[in-house]
């Protein structure tokens, strides 16, 4: 297993865990901890390393920057309600949901605020998955934190505590839920399909990785490569609708064939030994680090995420009527930071129109989309992506 000392960071960024509620969540951090909190919120598959490239300059300019391993991920573990010892890998299919909502996920951060000794966050940033963590954080605690910044994948709220016709009790519709209706709808199709988020919840979706052909190596590889912009037949645009032939004009790996697996629908259009050689966003050292932590721990803790999308015991409603009225729209200084070339950005219909309505700073001249970069934005771009955060705080400071 590699270490925080072998991965190559800037001397300014340091490693340790710290104990956040039933978490000994690991962080890396940067910067002077008397100084106003920036926090940095990975997706998937990815880890706080993510950040790398961003962290220091963020901290030389005079921030306390900190970017955890989340719920499930990287060197992030349990502790058992005695307190007795760490809880670590691998977590299985069959672990239990709750710890993995979305409120459960933000109250997490909210927390890790006060064990870092801060009572407030300056922005929160979340990148991917992470985005819908920032958001969130926002929407159910906008006194503590102060701005937000999402990235890659729009939050346009919670999902609607709405009745379903066919089942007893609230379902999980709206934004951020998934529809079983999607996948019969692309299992129709001429070619048919099925979505990325089932895919990502079934059983057998953390074993396919772990155990890609030509190894864990070639296939995360593979995957970097064809979400960036770096694989050429990366042109999104908005979607028409939420049809199903709509959504099969993304690719493979939003809108896979139905027989395939994950490392199956990309491995085909992994880069050429010349395009690994001249990246330079992601070359093979630093994706040795994904490597060696998803090897020991492998992908379910994130993968939990993705099944609470598509949970129908409608438990994320119930969870929401309880904790009160979260209606209204946001008011805290918003931004929205994607890559020109990620499909990310637009993969559900309408939620960049509903997070510009949700946030009431944003705007269109926050929604940013960065030249010659895909959904790895901070990592494939993060010269533009440090510049446009360092020009939002500063002017919303002021």
């Amino acid at each position: 297993m590699s270490s925080p000392e072998d991965w190559q960071l800037h001397p300014g960024i340091s490693s340790r865990s710290l104990p956040v509620r039933d978490l000994q969540m690991h962080i890396l951090e940067a910067g002077n901890p008397k100084n106003v909190l920036i926090l940095l919120l990975h997706g998937f598959p990815e880890l706080a390393y993510s950040w790398r490239k961003i962290m220091y300059p963020l901290a030389a300019a005079g921030y306390h920057v900190v970017a955890p391993d989340q719920r499930g991920f990287g060197r992030t573990t349990s502790i058992k309600r005695d307190g007795a010892y760490p809880v670590d890998y691998p977590i299985t299919y069959g672990e239990n949901l709750t710890p993995y909502r979305l409120l459960n996920l933000a109250q997490d951060i909210t927390i890790l605020i006060s064990a870092l000794e801060h009572t407030t966050a300056h922005a929160v940033v979340g990148h991917d998955f992470g985005s819908l963590v920032a958001g969130c954080c926002t929407l159910i605690r906008p006194d503590v934190f102060k701005r937000v910044v999402m990235m890659s994948a729009p939050f346009s709220g919670f999902p609607a505590p709405l009745f379903s016709e066919d089942a007893p009790g609230p379902s999980n519709k709206g934004p951020h839920a998934f529809p079983p209706s999607v996948d019969q709808e692309l299992a129709r199709l001429d070619s048919p399909r099925k979505h990325y988020t089932s895919y990502f919840s079934s059983p057998q979706a953390n074993e396919d990785m772990c155990r890609a052909p030509g190894g864990l190596h070639a296939f995360l590889r593979a995957y970097y490569h064809v979400k960036s912009a770096d694989w050429s037949p990366n042109n999104p645009h908005p979607l028409s609708s939420a049809s199903g032939e709509s959504l099969a004009l993304m690719p493979g790996y939003y809108i896979m064939p139905i027989d395939q697996t994950m490392p199956e629908t990309v491995l085909p259009y992994a880069p050429t030994r010349e395009e690994i050689e001249d990246n330079t966003w992601l070359p093979d050292a630093e994706l040795s680090v994904y490597v060696s932590e998803y090897r020991r721990t492998g992908f379910q803790g994130g993968l939990n995420w993705y099944r609470c999308l598509i949970d129908k015991s409608g438990q994320l409603a119930k969870e929401l009527m309880e904790f009160g009225p979260l209606g209204g729209r946001i008011e805290v200084p918003a931004m929205f930071i994607g890559g020109a070339k990620d499909w990310g950005v637009w993969q559900s219909f309408s939620a960049v129109d509903k997070m510009k309505e949700l946030f009431v700073q944003m705007g269109d001249a926050n929604f940013i989309l960065v030249p010659d970069a895909g959904h790895w934005v901070q990592q494939e771009r993060p010269e533009q992506v440090l510049q446009r955060l360092q020009t939002f705080i500063a002017e919303t400071e002021s």
